[in-house]
């Protein structure tokens, strides 16, 4: 039996992230695990605290054993508990044990880091664009630190996508 390769597409905010995962799942024919953050932000009316973190992160994780139950092979994430872990240190100086511990025991085969060479956009969620060339190292140093094999993707939306596919592919064989 084929082992089941699980991708997660992260990076700071705007940089592409939903497009690519998107494409993604059309290209193999799967569903993809959706940001969850972005749905629980406007239920929360853009208001969120260290409170907020392990909610997010459940969600975030309850979206990816979806993918599992539907016996997609590649999951496509549209981002992990590696974001949680960045942003929460980000925020709140802090991450809770919990999500810690979960990503600790889950298994990703590849973290396509979109780069930041992409139009930043507002949209009441994203709120820092001055700050993009740090969050991006925050997240490129985090996959380092953690040695969690990533590749960074530069270029279109079709240039991306072409880049990840090849990567995907290989994990597929």
């Amino acid at each position: 039996m084929k082992q089941t390769v699980r991708i997660v597409v992260t990076g700071s905010e705007c940089t592409g992230k939903s497009t690519l995962a998107r494409s993604l799942a059309e290209h193999y024919k799967v569903g993809f695990a959706p940001e969850y953050l972005r749905r629980y932000f406007g239920e929360k009316n853009g208001v969120l605290t260290i409170e907020d973190a392990v909610p997010i992160a459940k969600g975030q994780l309850d979206g990816e054993l979806e993918r599992e139950r539907a016996g997609d092979n590649p999951i496509i994430c549209d981002t992990n508990l590696l974001s949680s872990i960045v942003y929460n240190k980000h925020y709140y100086g802090n991450c809770p044990k919990w999500i810690e511990e979960t990503i600790l025991n889950r298994e990703y085969h590849h973290y396509l880091l979109c780069g930041i060479d992409v139009p930043w956009r507002a949209d009441g969620q994203r709120d820092r664009p001055e700050a993009r060339e740090h969050m991006q190292s925050l997240f490129r140093s985090t996959l380092v630190l953690r040695n969690y094999p990533f590749t960074e993707l530069f270029g279109n939306p079709e240039e991306r996508k072409q880049q990840a596919v090849r990567i995907i592919d290989r994990l597929l064989e």
